[in-house]
């Protein structure tokens, strides 16, 4: 046997050390599941996102798709109307690739045509905050946050409904908590007169009682890794993690700098290369830069500014309206065995399901200062096999090309700016999931 405060200081040693291991609550998971009817969910997948029951016969699939979320913004406002609409045609998409998939095992089969879970997720909660002028940790976000998710569950419960009314509700329906009008927020004691209230729910329960539901699982934001960069959105419902990328072409590397913050730059008439290289010495952060705006500060603050509180009770908002779980990230610069001991009691007692995916920590090594000059050509005289590069986060707009990346090199580095680089790179993007890339 082990004693438990000391299985807990291993636990958070090892998550110092090396970001893990993941934290979910199994209380949580299962009294707050809709396939709690069917047994106890043992385990999640690699990002900590799909809760969904197992057994002998059954192996779970999650049936993913995300939504880009910076697409709804329509005249400064956020169209809750098309992302409902939006929402209901991916819905609708997701069980016809559950009807039409191929499937490898028998079991993965069973287990698909019986419970018929599919996954909701978003990318570009960031870019959207942004775009709308609101900082990512303000009352304004925070509304936003809970908002949007709820339009996205009562869509997406819509919409499963509609397809049972045409094709019968899915196999093991009853006896679920949907089945006795109970919704995700109600199973976290929650009242729908707490709600927006913009939308219905008292009429879709008694359509739901009606016709039942297509699907026992609905919603399951997953981390969006590789597809994010397909419209350059930054990933999931995270914060900005630094306002500089670094992107490796055939020509070499390239400091680029976020989109939003570069075009607010330039549209203020502040931009040029001394800005650039404040930017890169302070890793990104603009928040001891004087030359800038104290409300373009409070914009493009990163996640290493934000407090976890804040982070958490997010998370918490959004999850009243997430029937799976979530993956969450957390970061803490000088993490200690307290501050995090603090920070997960905290997120059990929010009631999350998944506590934690990756813990991000600060690295000991003192971040690059990066020295430009623009007439030297050079590549690094220091030569690494495995150097891992924090991927381009951001389709840099024209204007934002022409000025992070024309007619820029990086000097030479010394070996401890090298080993620093890769030290950095590693803990931006080095385990990310790209299984869950939806």
């Amino acid at each position: 046997s082990i004693k438990a405060r000391e299985l807990w200081e291993k636990i958070l040693e090892s998550q110092i050390e090396t970001g893990t291991p993941y934290m979910l609550y199994k209380d949580a998971a299962n009294r707050k599941s809709n396939q709690k009817n069917l047994g106890t969910i043992r385990s999640s997948n690699l990002c900590t996102e799909i809760m969904e029951y197992t057994s002998p016969d059954e192996v779970a699939v999650c049936n993913l798709a995300s939504i880009a979320l910076p697409m709804f913004i329509k005249n400064g406002e956020f169209d809750h109307k098309e992302l409902f609409r939006i929402t209901k045609r991916v819905t609708k998409n997701l069980n016809k690739v559950i009807d039409r998939n191929y499937y490898p095992v028998k079991e993965a089969e069973n287990s698909n045509f019986r419970h018929r879970p599919i996954g909701l997720g978003v990318q570009g909660l960031a870019d959207t905050f942004i775009k709308l002028r609101m900082p990512f940790t303000s009352d304004e976000a925070k509304k936003l946050n809970q908002d949007i998710f709820e339009t996205l569950y009562f869509a997406a419960v819509t919409a499963s409904m509609e397809e049972a009314e045409k094709e019968g509700p899915y196999q093991t329906y009853k006896g679920s908590p949907i089945s006795n009008g109970e919704f995700q927020h109600n199973l976290w004691g929650i009242n729908d007169e707490e709600l927006s209230g913009r939308w219905d729910w008292a009429k879709l329960r008694e359509e739901v009682k009606k016709h039942g539901v297509r699907n026992s699982l609905l919603v399951a934001p997953m981390p969006t890794a590789s597809t994010s960069q397909i419209l350059g959105n930054n990933e999931c419902f995270e914060p900005y993690t630094s306002n500089i990328y670094t992107r490796r072409v055939l020509s070499g590397e390239f400091i680029v700098v976020n989109k939003h913050l570069l075009e607010d730059l330039v549209e203020l008439g502040l931009w040029n290369d001394g800005v650039k290289q404040e930017i890169m010495r302070a890793n990104g952060s603009v928040q001891n830069i004087e030359t800038i705006p104290q409300n373009i500060k409070d914009l493009y603050k990163t996640v290493w500014e934000m407090s976890m509180k804040d982070i958490i009770d997010m998370s918490r908002h959004r999850g009243y309206f997430i029937d799976q779980s979530q993956s969450l990230n957390l970061f803490m610069e000088g993490a200690t065995m307290a501050k995090l001991t603090s920070m997960h009691f905290y997120a059990w007692k929010s009631g999350l399901k998944t506590g934690m995916y990756y813990l991000r920590t600060k690295s000991a090594v003192d971040a690059i200062k990066f020295t430009l000059d623009k007439a030297k050509l050079a590549e690094p005289i220091v030569e690494i096999d495995e150097v891992v590069v924090e991927k381009q986060k951001q389709a840099a707009a024209k204007t934002a090309a022409k000025f992070a990346q024309e007619n820029i090199e990086v000097k030479p580095m010394t070996a401890e700016e090298m080993k620093a680089l890769i030290a950095q790179a590693k803990e931006a993007e080095g385990d990310d999931c790209l299984m869950c890339g939806s």
